[in-house]
């Protein structure tokens, strides 16, 4: 068993006194509270360690939560949604490993994430089915008949010595645009969604409302400022984030399991309400064995992979940078090596990658490449396409990839081949190129150019409306798949070394 010392969160404590909680101590402190804890992870898409076996891993948590339980009885898990998709293996699974180690850690409810949706409805209520936890989404509806998607709770109350604390989830309407939502699947205002429901949470007795939310830091406060909670557990951004707005704490703790989240409720057993928050980030190291149980449960889907995953397919001379705010916020040689070789495989003039689509938050190198690498790097199974569009709709595109090139979870900054852009983000949205060259020609409104690009941007995703009626000069049928194409261009040369090269200058 690990030693658990006893913690108070200095940020916490911060919090309380503006709020005006004080800490008791004492015999009158223990008899009073009831404390209930609560274990968050969130977007955490491999039951394995991450980072070469250095962090992370299910099997870690869940000889963490054994060990917290034992101190902390009322314990309670729960994943602020992401898990089913994006990885190598639910690119074979379709997210099922993930469920078999959500059961065997004993997870105790999910809120929706946007990346659930990425192999479709259908999947999704069968992933759904085979769990042994709840999933919530409050603002999840289906259009043709008006009820919950797959008639999920809309919250869900739990009773701890007499304590009612409700939870329920709530999951970013971008969803519709990130991922691949039916058509019948309607998103609610989350908001709206949580001002109708959070009445009727407290009207059968719970003064303790915690809502699971998938949504940015920006829309979570500002359901703090509007909503009365107690308490948000977020996720979607792949950060550390503690925040506060309108009274809430807001807490996220990063990605893929690197740390876990540890929040005891003091709640007074008399009056059901909040006396205090204790908060802790606990790091997930290779310090802390992992549970036999976990890695039993997702030992037939490691052996099924780790044979053909793990053989070497290629070699980089330099470090690969698939760290997800680089790829969101600047050129990385990375995103380059993969623009080019869309721009290769199409035979188009430039490319546009998503910087999104780069996966695995991680690098890689200099070293050898498995297949499974390649795969963690370029997980969504999209072809990618020629197509033709004016000048005009280029320009278009760039200044939206960079319209948001501050925000940490904007998957649409470009990363690009063939071009050489200049941008200020200090002005405003639309605005923002000062110049752009296609292959050392200024970029010409009038002129028509081909691009390469996935069909999840072709059809609009991450935002790239006007690319929906550029003219398609591929095969859908044939055209080759994202992970293909990188696959291809790692193992057919002995070795890699993308730069950095000012394909993306930012001014001042």
């Amino acid at each position: 068993m690990l030693p658990l010392r006893p913690f108070r969160s200095y940020w916490a404590g911060l919090v309380l006194a503006a709020l005006g909680v004080t800490f008791l101590s004492g015999s009158v402190w223990a008899e009073a509270l009831v404390k209930i804890t609560l274990l968050q992870l969130n977007d955490v898409y491999q039951a394995e360690p991450m980072d070469k076996g250095a962090w992370g891993g299910l099997g870690r948590v869940l000889t963490l939560r054994k060990a917290i339980q034992t101190q902390s009885p009322h314990t309670i898990m729960i994943l602020a949604g992401d898990t089913l998709s994006p990885s190598v293996a639910s690119n074979v699974f379709k997210g099922q490993q993930m469920i078999a180690a959500w059961n065997a850690i004993s997870l105790g409810m999910a809120a929706l994430g946007n990346h659930e949706f990425d192999f479709g409805d259908d999947v999704l209520k069968e992933r759904m089915a085979e769990s042994r936890f709840l999933w919530l989404a409050a603002n999840v509806k289906d259009r043709t008949t008006g009820r919950p998607f797959a008639d999920m709770p809309q919250y869900v109350i739990r009773e701890i010595c007499g304590v009612k604390v409700g939870f329920f989830g709530l999951l970013t309407p971008d969803t519709l645009k990130t991922s691949a939502p039916g058509a019948d699947v309607e998103i609610l205002d989350p908001i709206e969604t949580a001002l109708h429901l959070v009445p009727r949470i407290r009207a059968e007795g719970a003064k303790v409302v915690v809502a699971m939310t998938h949504l940015s830091i920006e829309e979570d406060k500002a359901l703090a400022r509007k909503v009365p909670l107690e308490l948000i557990m977020g996720g979607h951004e792949h950060v550390v984030i503690q925040s506060f707005a309108g009274g809430t704490p807001i807490f996220k703790v990063g990605s893929d399991a690197r740390n876990l989240g540890r929040i005891d409720l003091n709640v007074d057993a008399e009056t059901g309400e909040l006396n205090s928050i204790d908060w802790e980030l606990i790091p997930v190291t290779g310090s802390i064995p992992g549970d036999p149980e976990l890695l039993q449960a997702i030992a037939p889907y490691t052996e099924a992979l780790s044979q053909e995953l793990l053989k070497p397919v290629g070699n980089t001379q330099v470090a690969l940078n698939a760290i997800q705010q680089h790829n969101r916020s600047g050129e990385t040689n990375l995103g380059n090596f993969i623009a080019d070789q869309f721009r290769a495989v199409t035979g188009a003039e430039v490319a546009l990658v998503n910087g999104g689509s780069i996966r695995s938050n991680t690098t890689y190198g200099p070293g050898p490449l498995t297949r499974q690498d390649v795969l963690a790097i370029s997980p969504f199974e999209n072809p990618v396409v020629k197509v033709r569009v004016t000048g005009k709709t280029l320009k278009q595109a760039l200044e939206h990839g960079l319209s948001q090139a501050h925000e940490l979870e904007s998957g649409q900054f470009p990363q690009v081949s063939g071009l050489r852009v200049v941008y200020d983000p200090t002005r405003p949205v639309g605005q923002r190129v000062v110049s752009a060259k296609v292959n050392g020609s200024f970029l010409n409104p009038c002129l028509s150019y081909t691009v390469a690009i996935t069909t999840y941007v072709l059809g609009g995703g991450d935002g790239y409306a006007m690319f929906k009626e550029a003219e398609v000069l591929s095969n859908l049928e044939s055209a080759p798949l994202a992970p293909d194409v990188l696959l291809r261009a790692v193992s057919a040369q002995p070795s890699i070394a993308p730069q950095v090269e000012g394909r993306l200058q930012r001014v001042p």
